[in-house]
């Protein structure tokens, strides 16, 4: 990968990993019971929500960190894609004014697609340990 590139992975991965990262701090400190119950009156499991928040909350740090980039971007691959298909998708592209749509998920998943195939080196854990 060029510089250029690589200060581009660098920026989507930054991007990405803050916003997981405060999405899962947000469930767990608006109560993450009440999201698991939210997911259950969605026809989910509501251990989902726990694993869902963990993955945001932990995921989010770890990529920030470029630390498993490219595995922890799979997990968000899994957890956009569930949000789409189960609760987004029946609100469109844009949302219904109480509920946003589905436009920033894609834009998410775009991103975590990226960074599942290419991995992000610039300041990386990763890098680091491949040196080591």
């Amino acid at each position: 990968m060029t510089k250029q590139s690589e200060i581009g992975t660098l920026i989507l991965r930054l991007v990405i990993g803050i916003t997981f990262l405060i999405h899962g701090l947000d469930k767990f400190q608006s109560g993450i019971g009440n999201i698991a119950g939210w997911f259950e009156s969605i026809g989910l499991p509501g251990f989902l929500a726990y694993i869902v928040a963990t993955i945001e909350t932990v995921g989010g740090i770890a990529v920030i960190l470029g630390l498993g980039t490219r595995i922890v971007s799979f997990l968000f691959i899994l957890v956009l894609a569930g949000a789409i298909i189960t609760v987004k998708s029946a609100v469109g592209f844009t949302g219904n004014g109480q509920m946003a749509g589905y436009e920033l998920d894609l834009a998410l998943l775009a991103i975590a697609v990226h960074l599942a195939i290419n991995g992000s080196s610039l300041y990386s854990v990763d890098a680091l340990l491949r040196k080591k």
